[in-house]
């Protein structure tokens, strides 16, 4: 088997799910409880907190935990959107966010806050000049993902950070769910982020949980509301099993960091070096330091992504469409569409998502069986 579907989700760590069976069984009490067994779940909850910290190079209290990244991006939005409601109602996105980000803020916009999503170019970036011009007085939060993960662009974070100094009223978030461990972290996180999304079945650890950085003194009002855990913005009984394989799947991950970026652009490299002359075939991430190693979009003419997709699979080699979050509910991609891509292409996209496991042999054996359907349906459709 072939896994190149990696930013859908990645295979759990055996360190992490022996950590997450062994917190099961040994440390199963309630963190909020008064008695010993409360106690020493509530110390593993901060050790794991203060490790997650430490690996982002934060302070402990000003991580949070979620049951996944779609929730942070929501609490951040519209934790934001609420606490700042009385000073302004302008939000300022992206065209080609991830859904948990553009449907949170169209149901803002239908609550009466507005939003200004900028545009991207054909090669899918903003420009920070877009972002400049459209702030105003009103608006009181910016959210701009640092990874796009239909395509891989590393969005302008650094450049954004330096226009936003000048607005230090404005909140800025980001989602950083695909960026974690490509060794660009300078790039997408910066002094200036006050908010920053992750989900932990990214970086090999079970799903059901996400982290939410929030920066010190920043306003965000509680999604959930309860028993008042963490610190009272973010109530319901925490996954400790999930956070604390979390925190051990994190370390893991960010171990060799360079390294693993480098393998993971070496398969990218050799199938992009397959693709980039064939008729009838757009790449859509090119190898660049502007794009992360770990994802590699292309459409093929004449046939639609599914229809690809499925054609792998029977070969045992696994891929998505542009976003395996909207592909059962046959969204079309919104990245391509904002870049403008023809419709023949966009719809024959395909997204192949690497992981240090994955090797120079399986992308060799990818560029056989891809071969053999591209002869197929290059000659049907009689590209030259």
């Amino acid at each position: 088997m072939i896994y190149f579907d990696n930013s859908a989700t990645t295979q759990v760590y055996p360190e992490a799910l022996d950590t997450f069976n062994k917190v099961t069984k040994e440390i199963w009490g309630n963190p909020s409880s008064l008695h010993k067994l409360g106690d020493r779940s509530h110390q593993l909850l901060e050790a794991s907190r203060k490790q997650i910290a430490n690996l982002l190079g934060v302070k402990p209290y000003e991580i949070f935990f979620t049951s996944s990244g779609s929730e942070s991006d929501n609490w951040a939005i519209k934790g934001t959107a609420q606490a700042k409601r009385e000073f302004g109602n302008h939000i300022i996105t992206t065209s080609i966010e991830h859904a948990a980000v553009t449907n949170t803020v169209k149901a803002l916009e239908k609550q009466g806050f507005r939003v200004t999503m900028l545009p991207v170019d054909k090669n899918g970036f903003i420009n920070p000049e877009d972002l400049k011009n459209a702030l105003d007085r009103e608006t009181i939060l910016v959210s701009i993902m640092g990874v796009n993960n239909e395509i891989g662009s590393i969005q302008p974070i650094q450049e954004v950070s330096e226009i936003l100094e000048e607005y230090p009223n404005v909140t800025f978030h980001v989602d950083n769910v695909q960026a974690l461990g490509k060794n660009i972290w300078d790039k997408v996180f910066t002094p200036r982020v006050d908010l920053m999304s992750l989900s932990a079945h990214k970086f090999h650890a079970p799903r059901g949980t996400g982290i939410m950085y929030k920066k010190t003194g920043k306003m965000v009002d509680p999604l959930i509301d309860g028993g008042g855990q963490e610190k009272g913005l973010r109530s319901s009984t925490e996954n400790l099993a999930g956070i604390a394989a979390t925190a051990k799947a994190m370390r893991l991950y960010l171990e060799n960091e360079e390294k693993n970026a480098q393998r993971e652009a070496s398969v990218k490299n050799r199938i992009v070096d397959y693709l980039k002359d064939k008729p009838g075939i757009q790449i859509f991430s090119p190898v660049s330091e502007n794009f992360v190693p770990s994802i590699l979009c292309f459409g093929l003419e004449g046939i639609r992504g599914e229809t690809l997709v499925h054609t792998l699979e029977a070969k045992d080699i696994f891929t998505s469409t542009t976003s395996a979050c909207s592909s059962r509910s046959e969204v079309e991609s919104g990245t391509l569409n904002s870049m403008k891509v023809r419709d023949d292409i966009a719809t024959g996209a395909i997204r192949l998502s690497f992981d240090p496991s994955n090797t120079i042999e399986q992308a060799d054996r990818f560029i056989a069986e891809f071969d053999k359907v591209y002869k197929h349906f290059a000659e049907i459709n009689h590209l030259k």
